[in-house]
């Protein structure tokens, strides 16, 4: 009996470990939002404001369509425009193909001087790119 409440309980821990949003942090390591499994995007205050979707659209919270993210790392915004680029070393480049920033393995995520400016850990690196460098949430 005690060897399957045990089982039990291992599994919900582990089920509810994996479910967790990954939290987003700025530089002071205060959390400024969370990007959950199912690619909702949601703020400090815990409010969605807005979503990566399964086909590489980017939504508001109001689930308008403002941006997308090509296969390759290309981001368009909400004009089909290209924006920004995640090449697959996680530096971030803009329209212009100037580097902004980096997205790094660990989940470090720094601007174009290589300081620190967040974090995204377990979170997709081109996420964190579009949060951090593109400005649509």
């Amino acid at each position: 009996m005690k060897k399957r409440l045990f089982t039990a309980m291992l599994l919900v821990l582990c089920f509810s470990a994996i479910c967790q949003a990954q939290t987003i942090r700025n530089a002071s390591n205060v959390m400024i939002g969370k990007i959950e499994s199912d690619g909702t995007v949601r703020n400090a205050s815990n409010v969605r404001i807005g979503c990566f979707d399964k086909y590489g659209a980017i939504r508001n919270g109001s689930n308008v369509k403002i941006g997308s993210i090509e296969r390759d790392g290309t981001i368009r915004n909400g004009s089909n425009v290209k924006i920004g680029r995640l090449e697959n070393n996680g530096s971030v480049r803009n329209a212009s193909n100037v580097k902004i920033g980096s997205v790094e393995r660990n989940g470090s995520v720094r601007n174009a001087s290589n300081v620190k400016i967040g974090s995204a850990e377990g979170v997709p690196p081109v996420y964190a790119a579009v949060f951090f460098f593109f400005d649509m949430f």
